[in-house]
C-alpha cells in the first residue's frame, strides 16, 4: 500500500474532531483516506493509517523505540522456569510450535529454526504502528506498538502493547472490552473479550479467550476456547477448552482437551522451582477437581480423576480411566474407549472447525481411531501382556510405571483393545507416528523434515509450512487400508452397542430424561 502524509485541510478537520499529535507528520495514510471517521484520539511517533479506518476516543496510539509487535519474541512453554523454547510469529502453526518444543535440547536444529523465524519476520516487518484498512477502533485506552491487520474491531480494550493482529478476507479478529494484551499476537478468527489478561501469548485460529482468562507464556491454537481460568507456560493443541473461574493449565501439552471444572496442575515437586510439566495426549481430559502433579504422561482419550501424585505413565494405555486414589494412581486400561463421552467428543470436533475454508494455517487430522491411536493401542496389549507374565496370571493387582491395575480391569482392558484394533481393520501402516499438535505423520516423515531443515533444502519457514502441509495431504495414503471390512463393520456394531448401553446407564441413574437417551441412541451410527 502507498502511504502519504497528511494535507493542512486534514490536519485541521482532525483537530477539530478532537484527535491531537506531537507531530502530524510521523502519521502517514493511505491515499484515499479519510478524516472524517477519526474523532478523539492521540497520536504519537510514526503511525500508518489505511483507507476507511474508523477511530473514536482512543487514549492514545503510538510507537515507541523497540517496538516488535509481540513478533520472533521467545517465550518458555511447558518448563516455566526454562531458557526458551518457542519464537512467536504471526504465521505459527501448531506443526511448527510442537517441532521448537520437541526439539529444543537440539541445539544445532533449534538454532536453525529460529533463523528461519528471524528471517520471516524481518521479511514481513512493519517499520511502526500499523491500522490497516476498515478497521474501527473505539472506546481505547492505549495501543502502543500494534500492527492491526485489514477489518478488525477493537472495542472497549484498555491496553495493547507490542501487539500484531493477523486476520484474513474470511475472517476478522475482535477485542473486546477491558481487555489488556503485551507481547501478544492473535491469528484469523480470534475473539479476545470480557477482561481478559494475555502476555507473552500466541492466539491461533478462531480461538477464544474471555471471561477474566489471564495467561502467561502460553499458546492457544485451532479452536481452542478459555473463559475464567488461568494459564501460565501452557502449550495448547486444537480444540483445548477450559471454562471455569478454578482451573489451572500449567506447564502442559494438550491438545482435544477438556478441563473439568477446579481442575489444576503442579509444576513444583518439592523446593526446586516450577521446572516439572508433562503431557495430555490428544482426547485426554480431566475431571471435575482433578488435580495432577507433574510430571506425568496421560495417555490418548484417558480421563484423569482426583488428585494424582505418583506420576503416572499411560502413554501406552489409550482410552484409560487414570484414578488417584490417595498417594496410588489406579488405572483402568481401554474402559474410556466404549463411553458416551469419547462418542460425543470424536463427532462434535470436525463440526466445530470454526477457521475459513481457506488460509488455514495449522493442519487438523480429525481420525480418532489413527495409526497414532492404534499404535498405542498394540503398545497397550504387549504392555498388559508383559504385566500378566511377569507378575503372574493370579495377581489380584499389577504394578506399572506409576500406577497400579487391578486384574479384573487388565482383562476387560485387553478386550476393549481388541475391539479397537478390529475396528480399525489391523491396517498395516507406515512405522511409527506421532502426533505433532494435531497433524498425525510417521516419525519417518517428520525425521526427514529435520534432517532437510539441518542440510538447507527448507531455507524457509513458508517451505517448512509447504512440508507439513504435503504430509498432511498424504496422510490417507500412509495410514493404510483394512482388507477385512465385514469385520470392521461388525466391530463397529459392537462399540456402538456398548455406547448405548452407556447412554444407557446414565438414564439409570436418573441424571437424563428417557427422551433425551433415545433422542441419543437413534443418532449413533
Amino acid at each position: 500500500m502507498n502511504y502519504r502524509n497528511l494535507f493542512q485541510h486534514e490536519i485541521e478537520a482532525l483537530e477539530t474532531q478532537g484527535c491531537y499529535s506531537n507531530d502530524w507528520q510521523q502519521v502517514i495514510v493511505a491515499d484515499d483516506f479519510d478524516p472524517a471517521g477519526i474523532h478523539n484520539a492521540g497520536f504519537d511517533g510514526e503511525i500508518r493509517i489505511g483507507s476507511g479506518v474508523h477511530i473514536r476516543n482512543v487514549g492514545i496510539i503510538r510507537t515507541t523505540d523497540g517496538a516488535t509487535f509481540g513478533e520472533n519474541v521467545t517465550i518458555s512453554v511447558q518448563n516455566e522456569a526454562g531458557d526458551g523454547n518457542l519464537i512467536l510469529y504471526s504465521g505459527l502453526t501448531s506443526q511448527t510450535a510442537a517441532l521448537m518444543v520437541r526439539n529444543v535440547d537440539n541445539k544445532p536444529l533449534f538454532n536453525k529454526i529460529k533463523q528461519l523465524v528471524a528471517q520471516h519476520v524481518e521479511e514481513n516487518s512493519v517499520p511502526c504502528t500499523t491500522i490497516g484498512d476498515g478497521v474501527t477502533i473505539s472506546d481505547c485506552r492505549e495501543l502502543t506498538n500494534v500492527n492491526i491487520g485489514p477489518y478488525c474491531e477493537l472495542s472497549g480494550a484498555s491496553r495493547l502493547v507490542d501487539c500484531t493482529l493477523s486476520p484474513t478476507p474470511e475472517a476478522n479478529i475482535y477485542i473486546g472490552d477491558d481487555v489488556i494484551m503485551e507481547n501478544v499476537i492473535a491469528q484469523a478468527g480470534a475473539t479476545i473479550v470480557d477482561g481478559a489478561k494475555i502476555y507473552d501469548t500466541f492466539v491461533g485460529e478462531a480461538c477464544h479467550i474471555g471471561r477474566g482468562f489471564t495467561s502467561e507464556n502460553s499458546v492457544f491454537f485451532a479452536n481452542s476456547h478459555m473463559d475464567n481460568g488461568e494459564s501460565c507456560a501452557a502449550l495448547c493443541g486444537p480444540f483445548s477448552v477450559s471454562h471455569h473461574k478454578s482451573s489451572l493449565l500449567i506447564g502442559g501439552e494438550y491438545s482435544f482437551y477438556n478441563a473439568g471444572s477446579g481442575t489444576n496442575f503442579s509444576n513444583h515437586a518439592y523446593k526446586m522451582g516450577p521446572i516439572h510439566y508433562g503431557t495430555m495426549e490428544r482426547g485426554a481430559k480431566t475431571a471435575s477437581s482433578a488435580h495432577i502433579l507433574w510430571p506425568a504422561h496421560i495417555g490418548a482419550f484417558c480421563m484423569a480423576m482426583n488428585k494424582i501424585q505418583s506420576h503416572p505413565d499411560t502413554s501406552m494405555l489409550p482410552f484409560s480411566y487414570v484414578i488417584g486414589e490417595g498417594r496410588k494412581t489406579i488405572v483402568i486400561p481401554g474402559i474410556n474407549l466404549c463411553t458416551v463421552g469419547t462418542y460425543r467428543d470424536v463427532m462434535k470436533w470436525p463440526k466445530r472447525d470454526k477457521r475459513p475454508q481457506s488460509g488455514r494455517k495449522s493442519f487438523i487430522t480429525f481420525d480418532w481411531l489413527s495409526p497414532f491411536v492404534i499404535q498405542k493401542v498394540k503398545d497397550g496389549i504387549k504392555y498388559l501382556e508383559a504385566l500378566q507374565e511377569e507378575q503372574g496370571f493370579d495377581a489380584d493387582y499389577y504394578k506399572g510405571e506409576g500406577f497400579v491395575i487391578p486384574a479384573n480391569a487388565l482383562a476387560k482392558g485387553l478386550q476393549y483393545y481388541d475391539l479397537a484394533l478390529r475396528m480399525y481393520g489391523n491396517a498395516n501402516t507406515l512405522g511409527e507416528w506421532t502426533d505433532m499438535l494435531g497433524l498425525l505423520m510417521p516419525i519417518e516423515a517428520l525425521d526427514q523434515i529435520k534432517e532437510d531443515i539441518m542440510n538447507g533444502d527448507i531455507s524457509s519457514v513458508n517451505t517448512l509450512e509447504e512440508r507439513f502441509s504435503d504430509v498432511f495431504d498424504s496422510y490417507a495414503q500412509w495410514k493404510g487400508f483394512s482388507d477385512n471390512d465385514g469385520d470392521m463393520e461388525q466391530a463397529h456394531e459392537e462399540w456402538l452397542n456398548y455406547i448405548r448401553k452407556d447412554a444407557e446407564k446414565e438414564y439409570d441413574m436418573g441424571d437424563v430424561s428417557e427422551d433425551m437417551v433415545q433422542e441419543f441412541i437413534s443418532s449413533l451410527k
